[in-house]
């Protein structure tokens, strides 16, 4: 039988199953690859959570490490990569991508994949050195944008041929196309960390809203800088133009309810909430970093400026509000462009089409 036909055994390994992009992209990846062919198990490093259930529900396998030490877990790792049979690791992020690469080498495993699910391999020089040094060791990078990619090669020194760049992806038939709804209320929705920018958004409310009285803002998600962000509302007297939602599960309920979605955020891969609330059918204002670029079309999809830059941000939202008539056309111009370029289809025919290259590489 040859490479092609024969099934590839693929291991997923994350830090965790519990919430984040990084863990929608992993249940997508259960739900739509073909298991036939490219037969996949998970395992989280330290804890489970809702996607973990919804793997499983899916049919899939989900392994979470107990171990008192990081050489444990590299012992672990390796000894269930050679129960597993697996012709693939896929680590994500750098943590993983450590650990699991040299469980995988010791245990013989013949493909290692890493993806890089943001704009940066880690929080300071330590993360960086070890993405860097397990690169060394892998067979192929995955970047998630463009620029993703151009930072590889660029800042952490890994060649150009071992770097491709495959685009998140969504499922668009989990977020009906509603369109914008006639009111002035801006939605942002993630985690609340100090890398996400809120409080240049929330500086930003404070601008627009002497231009635009009738200007709203829900803040959708949770996390540490949620205390210091809702001070900082109170301190702006925005108590009443500023809705702090916490978690929620029904999004698209959410992103229809808005006119506008806005993303402040420092960093970025390609963002899965900003391919939702195109999907819904919103205009959209983001921050020029990272994948970003990569997704709004601007002036036809939404608009982009510069980060941490609280006035450019309420003048791109002052120029939403007054272009009221414009919305629904950009709505719909968004949702073509995630249904053409980041389905969750395409993102994981890219990954399979990859793993097949890499086996018949491995293979000659």
């Amino acid at each position: 039988m040859s490479t092609k036909e024969r099934a590839i055994r693929v291991c997923h390994v994350s830090v965790s199953l519990k919430t984040g992009g990084l863990e929608r992209i992993l249940a997508g990846m259960a739900k739509w690859t073909d298991r036939e062919h490219f037969p996949m198990d998970f395992v989280a490093l330290r804890e489970e959570g809702r996607f973990a259930e919804e793997i499983r529900r899916l049919g899939g396998s989900v392994t979470t490490l107990k171990c008192r030490n990081r050489w444990e877990m590299v012992r672990q790792l390796r000894d269930l990569f050679r129960a597993g049979n697996y012709d693939i690791v896929h680590t994500h992020n750098t943590y993983p991508h450590l650990y699991g690469t040299i469980a995988a080498r010791w245990g013989r495993i013949p493909i290692v994949v890493n993806t890089r699910h943001g704009q940066r391999s880690g929080h300071g020089w330590k993360s960086r050195f070890l993405f860097r040094l397990a690169s060394r060791w892998v067979d192929r990078i995955v970047a998630v944008s463009d620029d993703a990619a151009s930072l590889c090669i660029a800042s952490d020194r890994i060649a150009a041929n071992k770097v491709t760049r495959i685009w998140n992806g969504i499922d668009v038939n989990d977020f009906t196309f509603r369109g914008p709804s006639q009111n002035w209320t801006a939605i942002t929705v993630g985690r609340l960390v100090p890398e996400k920018d809120l409080v240049t958004l929330i500086k930003a409310m404070s601008i627009a809203i002497v231009v635009c009285p009738k200007i709203r803002l829900k803040i959708v998600g949770d996390g540490p800088s949620r205390p210091a962000l809702e001070a900082l509302t109170k301190e702006l007297c925005l108590e009443q133009q500023i809705e702090f939602v916490g978690e929620q599960q029904d999004i698209p309920s959410l992103l229809s309810e808005c006119g506008f979605y806005v993303s402040s955020t420092l960093t970025e891969g390609i963002s899965l909430t900003l391919l939702e609330a195109m999907a819904v059918g919103l205009p959209v204002i983001a921050t020029r970093v990272g994948g970003n670029p990569e997704i709004v079309c601007e002036q036809e999809t939404g608009y982009l400026v510069e980060p941490a830059n609280p006035l450019r941000l309420a003048q791109a939202m002052v120029t939403v509000c007054s272009e009221q008539g414009r919305w629904a056309a950009m709505g719909l111009a968004g949702r073509g462009r995630v249904k053409d370029f980041f389905s969750v289809e395409q993102m994981v025919e890219n990954y399979q089409k990859l793993y097949r290259e890499l086996a018949r590489e491995a293979s000659s």
